[in-house]
């Protein structure tokens, strides 16, 4: 009795959770690079850094303007609305709020659930579209300390995932392991100094929406925790790099 063929990357279709910042840009060309066909997904969640849901609209128009060799790979954009995550959290992402920690140990920027609703839906998206692998940008070496994003959390939401759809459900994250510096390097990889210059020019991380001055890491304030975080990571890259 013949075997079906697994799907491989080349035949596989994947769907990006992609805000439009640093992260979720080099994991979209990261899977531009592997799988045969890429949507992408964005959010609406009462962010107050709400500009990332215009940015990675441009950032979207970039990529196939400066990479065409991607451009039929890069298929349908979708943006779902869960403003109710806004207004059941109070954090410093959803609410005008000064950034520290918490009594628990966590800053205030962690959203409860945030990436476990995003895996959900955009598992049910792919589910509909026949679309098997999830990419998300989630880490465990630069990151804040957010139980969601650890590396067991999104095995065990995959194993879940899988279960509960009653077939195959990947979850791709390819910056887990990476540290800021190393997506810089890992964006250069992928896209040469072109995917860099976009990242730097049209990405958006700040998390209190700032687009004015244009630093060597990119648009923000410059000292929120996001901006921080991207401008040592930009940083250690460079110094490699000389």
């Amino acid at each position: 009795m013949s075997q079906t063929t697994p799907p491989t990357s080349a035949t596989r279709r994947a769907l990006v959770l992609f805000s439009g910042g640093q992260d979720s840009t080099a994991c979209l060309a990261w899977a531009l690079q592997r799988y045969a066909r890429v949507e992408t997904v964005g959010f609406d969640y009462g962010q107050r850094h709400a500009i990332e849901l215009t940015q990675r609209l441009v950032v979207l128009a970039e990529l196939r303007r400066r990479f065409p060799q991607w451009c039929e790979r890069l298929g349908e954009d979708h943006v779902l609305d869960l403003g109710i995550l806004g207004q059941i959290s109070s954090t410093a992402l959803t609410d005008d709020r000064q950034f520290e920690l918490q009594a628990n140990g966590l800053p205030n920027t962690f959203v409860p659930g945030r990436n476990l609703l995003f895996l959900t839906l955009a598992a049910s998206l792919a589910y509909r579209r026949d679309i098997d692998v999830l990419v998300g940008g989630m880490c465990e070496t630069d990151f804040s300390g957010y139980p969601d994003c650890r590396d067991d959390t999104i095995k065990s939401q995959q194993v879940t995932l899988a279960l509960g759809l009653g077939q195959r459900m990947t979850i791709e994250t390819p910056l887990m392991w990476l540290d800021k510096a190393a997506t810089w390097d890992l964006a250069e990889r992928l896209g040469g100094p072109a995917l860099v210059e976009l990242t730097v020019q049209h990405t958006h991380t700040c998390y209190l929406g700032e687009r004015g001055e244009l630093h060597p890491w990119g648009h923000g304030c410059g000292h929120c925790p996001a901006c921080d975080l991207r401008r040592r990571g930009f940083e250690g890259y460079s110094t490699k790099q000389r």
